[in-house]
């Protein structure tokens, strides 16, 4: 099924409990390699994510915080690979969210992109991936993603 653009019409970022990320991949050698950022509070490993975009498919929405979290250029797929939850602070409140994760296929990395000099990046094999992040749902996505079955 294709995917449409989103309306968020009047939709307040706070009001809105759903991300979209980007699990970046490349292959090298045959073997897979997935993009880990850290963030920008707490320096924990994780994969670029956002809130929804107006006027942007949920896949389109991953591809731009993958440009500008982590410098990413490529193709975002439509297929989600799964979705993950997890808290986040809003003006000062614990708040519950669940991610959808969709892959890209990383064509280029550069030096100079919105969030540069906020975040870490280091590419690694999806299993020591999976052990760097902190979300149990988000580690098994990565841990069973297998770019051959996209």
């Amino acid at each position: 099924m294709k995917q449409e653009p989103i309306n968020l019409q009047s939709a307040l970022k706070s009001d809105v409990r759903t991300q979209f990320a980007a699990l970046c991949f490349r292959v090298v050698d045959d073997k897979t390699q997935v993009l880990l950022i850290t963030s920008r509070g707490t320096g924990r490993w994780i994969i670029p994510r956002g809130w929804p975009m107006d006027n942007k498919t949920p896949s389109e929405a991953a591809l731009t915080e993958a440009w500008e979290e982590a410098g990413v250029k490529g193709k975002a797929l439509e297929a989600t690979l799964g979705l993950y939850s997890y808290t986040r602070t809003i003006s000062g409140e614990e708040v519950p969210c669940v991610a959808m994760v969709y892959p890209v296929k990383v064509k280029s990395v550069e030096d100079d992109y919105p969030e540069a000099g906020q975040r870490d990046r280091k590419w690694l094999s999806p299993q020591k991936a999976a052990k760097r992040v902190s979300e149990p749902e988000l580690a098994r996505i990565i841990k069973d993603f297998d770019h051959r079955k996209l």
